[in-house]
This record gives C-alpha cells, sequence and structure tokens, in this order.
C-alpha cells in the first residue's frame, strides 16, 4: 500500500507554522485546502495535552465558524492524532500565508477565553470532562508567539 502524502513529510525537520497539506476538488469544482496547523516539533518536544487539544478544538471551530469573514468558507477544524496541531479545512485555493491572520485571531481568541468551554456538555459533547482549558490558553499562546517571528521555514513542507 501506498504511503498518503502527509506520512511522506519529515517530521524531524517541521517546525511549528502554517502548511498546505493538500488540496482537494470537490466534484462540482470547488477547492478544498486542508492546512496542518503544526503547534509543535514533532519528534523533538511534548505533544500537546489531548484535554488541551478537545478544548481547543471546542473554542477553535466556535469561533471560526463565526468568524464575520470566513465563516461561510470553514468546513472543519480538529486536532492531529499524534496531538503536536490541528487541521483546518477551508473552501478556496489558499495559501499558508492568506490565513495567518485568521490563525492568529483564532489563537488570540483561545489564549484570551474567559468562561465555559463552548460545547462542553454532557448534551453537547461525548467526553465533555476531558478538557483541560488552562493548557489550551497556554499552547495557543506559545503558537503565537512562534507565528509572530515566523519565516518561510514556518510555512513550507521542509525538503528532505
Amino acid at each position: 500500500m501506498e504511503k498518503i502524502p502527509s506520512f511522506t513529510i519529515n517530521h524531524n525537520l517541521l517546525e511549528p507554522g502554517i502548511y498546505v497539506s493538500r488540496r482537494d476538488v470537490t466534484p462540482s469544482g470547488d477547492v478544498i485546502t486542508t492546512f496542518d496547523i503544526r503547534m509543535t516539533r514533532p519528534n523533538r518536544e511534548a505533544a500537546l495535552d489531548p484535554r488541551a487539544l478537545h478544548a481547543m478544538e471546542h473554542l477553535a471551530a466556535t469561533f471560526l465558524r463565526n468568524h464575520p469573514e470566513w465563516e461561510n468558507r470553514i468546513i472543519y477544524w480538529g486536532p492531529m492524532g499524534c496531538c503536536t496541531g490541528n487541521y483546518l479545512l477551508i473552501q478556496g485555493d489558499l495559501e499558508s500565508r492568506d490565513i495567518l491572520p485568521l490563525i492568529q485571531e483564532t489563537m488570540q481568541f483561545v489564549a484570551d477565553f474567559k468562561g465555559e468551554v463552548p460545547g462542553a456538555t454532557p448534551r453537547d459533547c461525548g467526553n465533555y470532562s476531558y478538557m483541560n482549558l488552562p493548557e489550551a490558553k497556554k499552547a495557543a499562546r506559545k503558537y503565537l508567539e512562534q507565528l509572530s517571528d515566523a519565516s518561510d521555514r514556518n510555512f513550507s513542507y521542509p525538503a528532505d
């Protein structure tokens, strides 16, 4: 069986950043861009706490799907299984730098969030108590710092 493209990226060289993971074209001709929102240095620093990623998922998905400019183009936000970041799917043929301000806004929202996490109730979520808001906020702040000093290496997958 052939490796899927995301398993061909050398994760030992990957830095935190925003990467175009893939582009797909729907039968109706719409382009869907999948972004790799990489928040840690894989295999070289600790993965994110899955409970923090779960809280971040609820917050980021809520923020993005209510964003005045982007809400109609957001398809999905969710954590990576390896717990080193998230995936964001957006309608449109986009580049990493196109969404940098959106990701910064999203992470600022998470970092500054106060109150109850949206959808964190037994009625609304299948594992509502499996969240860590303080760690989600900490991870968002760290990622914002990393993005403030971003260069090409944070927007293009490394060459092997």
